[in-house]
């Protein structure tokens, strides 16, 4: 008795591609699985002019997860999320299906299950203007500077 492929699983293989578990859930949410996410947003919502503190609160606690951004959004509005992610040395990967349209923008995602409830952030939340979350005049080192000369 063979406890392997056959033949017949390796021409399978070969004309149809390899067997996926949940491909439409993986096409959904930016090529992973819902039960790895920690934090998402629509597009819409990364369309948005602030960023959600939401987003980057869970980049924070989550080092070891990874964000996946929707490739068909306009990297002028991915790129305040990933210069968050470049803060808290979280790596990124702009995901580009031409065969597949998703409402998702953003993923924050680990390479096992979370299985958290709640992964969608509301429009409700509270969320910060990119020049409070990003402007180095303060924190950085020309803040740095205006503190020591004041």
């Amino acid at each position: 008795m063979q406890n392997g492929p056959n033949l017949e699983d390796y021409l399978n293989q070969r004309i149809y591609g390899k067997k996926e578990i949940n491909p439409e859930e993986k096409k959904k949410f930016l090529g992973t699985f819902r039960e790895r996410i920690v934090v998402a947003l629509t597009v819409s919502q990364v369309y948005k002019s602030t960023i959600y503190k939401e987003v980057e609160q869970e980049m924070k606690k989550n080092a070891k997860a990874k964000l996946l951004l929707n490739g068909s959004v306009d990297y002028e509005y991915l790129s305040k999320y990933v210069k968050i992610a470049n803060k808290y040395n979280i790596p990124f990967t702009i995901v580009e299906n031409k065969e597949h349209d998703t409402d998702i923008g953003l993923v924050l995602a680990h390479d096992y299950a979370v299985d958290k409830e709640n992964i969608f952030v509301s429009d409700e939340s509270e969320s910060v203007t990119i020049k409070d979350n990003l402007d180095t005049t303060e924190n950085g080192v020309k803040g740095f500077f205006k503190k020591l000369f004041s």
